[in-house]
Parts: structure tokens; sequence; C-alpha cells
């Protein structure tokens, strides 16, 4: 998919969803809580990237250490600075994505994705 498609999806698709989501949940359960979930969703959130971005940088240290190239724990790094952002930005379906990414199987695995996709094209380091 190109990237112009991407960014189309991202800023414009993505905050109509938001939008429509605020407005169910915000009916069906009222706008106190509604607030009150997007709230504690940012502080939690806030709460596991620090976390595990500290767990993440101690074994880049100590792959660096090792003499080993920390690869994966980089893009697990990566991962966590984007789960960050968007459980940070108010809204269900971010909060979701962003829950998803600070779960370290569910990172392993889009990376594992990803180095597949893209052996066929670039020379991977895993």
């Amino acid at each position: 998919m190109r990237i112009r498609t991407w960014l189309f999806l991202a800023f414009v698709i993505v905050p109509l969803v938001e939008i429509m989501l605020f407005y169910y949940v915000g009916s069906a359960i009222g706008i106190g809580p509604t607030i009150a979930i997007v709230i504690a969703t940012a502080f939690v959130g806030s709460w596991l990237v620090s976390r595990q971005g500290r767990y993440t940088w101690i074994r880049i240290q100590e792959e660096i250490v090792a003499g080993n190239p920390p690869t994966s724990h980089l893009v697990h790094g990566a991962m966590i600075l984007v789960a960050g952002a968007l459980l940070l930005t108010p809204g269900f379906m971010t909060d979701i994505v962003g829950l998803l990414l600070m779960i370290p199987g569910v990172r392993e695995a889009l990376r594992g994705w990803f180095v597949r996709r893209l052996q066929s094209r670039w020379v991977v380091v895993q």
C-alpha cells in the first residue's frame, strides 16, 4: 500500500472512527464514565510505557555490552513509543491498538511479520 493511502487512513478515517466510538460509548454509558475511561487508559498507558521502556533500555544495554546488535530490542522500543503515543491519544480504537502493542508477544509477532515481509527487499539483521 502506498504511503498516501496510509496517511489518508491515519488522518481521516481513524479520527472519524474515534468520534463515532465516542458517540456510541458515551450514549451507552454516559459522558462521565466515557471520559474516565479515556483518562484511565492515558494513566495506565504512561505507566506501562515507562515500565516496559525501562526494561527494554536495560536489554539494549546488555546486548551492546555482550557485543551483539540489539536489533530486536530496538524494534520493541520503537513499538513501545508508538504504543505510548496511541495510549495518550484520546480514543478507544487507538487505546486498544496501544494496549495490544504493550504485550511483548504481540510486539514480537509483529516484528517477525515485518522481518519476513522485508527480507525479500532488504538485508534484515535479526
